[in-house]
This record gives C-alpha cells, sequence and structure tokens, in this order.
C-alpha cells in the first residue's frame, strides 16, 4: 500500500512542484523580502526606536560614569579645604569639577555663602540652605534626562511589533482567501511578518526596560549623595556661626 502511494506520487511530477513551492526562505533577506509596505513601515519604526535608546544608553552610562569619577576626586578634596575654613579654594576646586553632581551642588550653597560676605547669620545659612535645594533640583533634572525616553520605548515597543503582528496575520487571511488554499505556502509571507515585527518588539523593548530600571537606581543613588552632601555642608555653616 504505501509503495503504491510513494509510485503514485513520484509519477505526479505536479504534486512534488506544489510541495516545493510552499516552501519559504525564512533567511533576514528574505523574511524582508516577504514583507510587506505596511511591516516594512512598522521594521523601520523599530529600527529608529531601538537607535534612539541606544544612543540613549551611551549618553548616560558616560555622563553617570563621569559623574561618580569626579565625585569621588572632589568630595575628599573639598572637605579638607573647609576644614581648613579655605572657602575660596572649596569653591575653586569644584569648578573643576563640571561634571560632578556633588560639585554643583556644594558650589551653589558655597557660593551664596560667599555672597554674604562671610557673614554667618540665621538668614545666610537659610539662604544658603534655598540655594542648595534649588541645586539639588537642577541637578536631579539633568541626571534623568534621556530616561523618560527610555521609559517610552520599553512601553511602547512591544504594541508597536504587536501592531505589524496583527497586520501580518490579517495578510495571511488575505491570502488564504485569494488563493482559496489553507497551506503552508499561502499563510508563510503573513505569518513570517507577524514573527518579525513582534520579535524585533520584544528585542528594543527589554534593554530598554532593563537599562531604565538600572539607570534609576542610579539616579536615586545621587540623590541620596546629593542630600547627604547639601546636609554636611549646612552642618559645616551652623557650625562656622557657633564659632563667632
Amino acid at each position: 500500500m504505501i509503495l503504491a502511494q510513494l509510485a503514485h506520487i513520484a509519477s505526479h511530477p505536479v504534486s512534488l512542484a506544489m510541495f516545493q513551492e510552499q516552501t519559504a526562505d525564512f533567511s533576514l533577506l528574505g523574511l524582508w523580502t516577504n514583507m510587506g509596505y505596511f511591516a516594512k513601515g512598522i521594521a523601520v519604526v523599530l529600527f529608529i526606536m531601538s537607535i534612539w535608546s541606544l544612543a540613549v544608553m551611551i549618553d548616560r552610562y558616560l555622563y553617570f560614569t563621569a559623574a561618580r569619577k569626579q565625585s569621588r576626586e572632589f568630595a575628599p578634596k573639598v572637605a579638607g579645604a573647609l576644614k581648613d575654613s579655605k572657602l575660596e579654594e572649596a569653591i575653586k576646586i569644584a569648578d573643576r569639577s563640571k561634571k560632578s553632581h556633588l560639585a554643583e551642588v556644594v558650589t551653589a550653597g558655597l557660593q551664596e555663602f560667599r555672597s554674604n560676605q562671610g557673614v554667618v547669620s540665621e538668614e545666610s545659612i537659610e539662604s544658603a540652605k534655598r540655594a542648595l535645594e534649588r541645586s539639588e533640583a537642577i541637578v536631579h533634572a539633568k541626571l534623568k534626562r534621556g530616561l523618560a525616553v527610555l521609559a517610552t520605548i520599553g512601553a511602547t515597543a512591544p504594541f508597536v511589533g504587536l501592531l505589524g503582528t496583527v497586520m501580518g496575520i490579517l495578510n495571511a487571511f488575505q491570502q488564504i482567501a485569494v488563493q482559496k488554499s489553507s497551506g503552508i505556502g499561502a499563510v508563510a509571507g503573513g505569518i513570517s511578518e507577524a514573527l518579525v515585527t513582534t520579535a524585533f518588539g520584544l528585542l528594543v523593548a527589554i534593554p530598554a526596560v532593563m537599562t531604565f530600571n538600572y539607570f534609576s537606581g542610579r539616579v536615586e543613588a545621587f540623590d541620596v549623595e546629593m542630600d547627604n552632601s547639601s546636609s554636611e555642608l549646612v552642618d559645616y555653616f551652623i557650625k562656622q556661626s557657633h564659632k563667632r
């Protein structure tokens, strides 16, 4: 019985050709070729989102690394200058650490204190404290720059890919209706669009979400460091007022 069926298939080359036509090219180039214009547009949008998120990742990593490095060098130097009551030297040290988040905050407090001509009073301390708070808010905004982009890409990229998936499935059903065939060859193009856009959306979203959470943790750590530095500087001003 089986031999008879094989002999029947071998005697009909049309049947073999039909099976061959149903095979699809699932290489990257083949998938791109089989994609429709809408699916290609979705892929281009996801590619732009991936480049944008990668640029933000690199920028934030370099910024945070420089801030961490300069702050570690700045903290002991300015502490030593303030311990010796060298206010001008402390300000010069802070000015040289342009990328340090601690230096930006401390500089604002020291300059406000200096603007009162070194007169240590309750008003000058309160003025310096307000300057520190304003500077902390500004630096916090600088640290979070670009993180909203990562959050947006991480949240929307899967849905953009899902949109391509839905359109790919619709394309597959249209091919079935046009060709009046339910074989794999009839739906291979539409399913390939769905698979590619879904996978691409996840590949864009996952790194964006992970790096957003990582950088958000770094920003929180920097905020704690700035709060501690501000408190220590205010304590220094209070001690100076007691000496006088």
